[in-house]
């Protein structure tokens, strides 16, 4: 497998963690997001994927972009640890986290649109994830048991901890989300979270690698 992906993406993240997880190896080619007015506009990534983002996946003969779509076909091929709930009501739940965080939240904080907001973009990102996590904290203190839904990592697990990440990048203060910060916590003491981490990719910047 190939995985194009940068490394702070939140969206390339993901899929790093399900591929930890999955104990799938993997070559990495890096995007960089910043460079040169961004080399996920290059021609010749927009071969690899025409939206133009990351990550995007070669494997098994075929590409895949959109982290989601990704890790829905890994544990569709690779089942093993599951990602998804075998209950249908969890399954339904981890899905529902998912969806809340990868379009309800991410997408409006990403590089696309804080490039858009000028001198305002911390602001917005902030107000933002804020608005998100006050619901998602609600949510999770349906859903949660050690992780987001029940005791058994999941997908939903896998969009949490990036997302808490940018959080963290905007200062977002995370004291009122007190069940969010316990379930990353717990997450990120994981070895698949830890090894996916954007601090220690082969593309990370010798000044933030850990």
């Amino acid at each position: 497998p190939i995985l194009y992906g940068y490394f702070r993406s939140s969206c390339s993240w993901r899929v790093r963690i399900a591929l930890a997880l999955k104990g799938i190896s993997y070559d990495l080619v890096p995007v960089n997001l910043q460079k040169d007015g961004g080399l996920q506009f290059s021609a010749e990534f927009k071969a690899v994927n025409p939206m133009q983002q990351v990550p995007a996946l070669k494997i098994d003969g075929i590409t895949l972009s959109q982290s989601l779509a990704i890790i829905h076909y890994l544990e569709d091929t690779r089942p093993n640890p599951r990602l998804l709930p075998q209950d249908l009501k969890k399954r339904a739940q981890v899905r529902m986290i998912a969806d809340h965080i990868v379009s309800g939240i991410q997408p409006l904080q990403n590089l696309t649109v804080l490039k858009q907001m000028g001198e305002k973009k911390m602001e917005w990102a902030q107000t933002c994830i804020a608005s998100g996590f006050r619901a998602l904290e609600q949510i999770l203190q349906h859903t949660a048991g050690h992780y987001c839904v029940g005791d058994e990592v999941s997908m939903a697990d896998l969009c949490l901890v990036p997302q808490v990440f940018n959080a963290e990048r905007f200062k977002v203060d995370m004291g009122p989300y007190p069940t969010i910060t316990r379930i990353n916590k717990a997450l990120l003491e994981l070895e698949a979270f830890q090894v996916s981490h954007p601090s220690r990719q082969p593309d990370t910047p010798a000044e933030l690698r850990a």
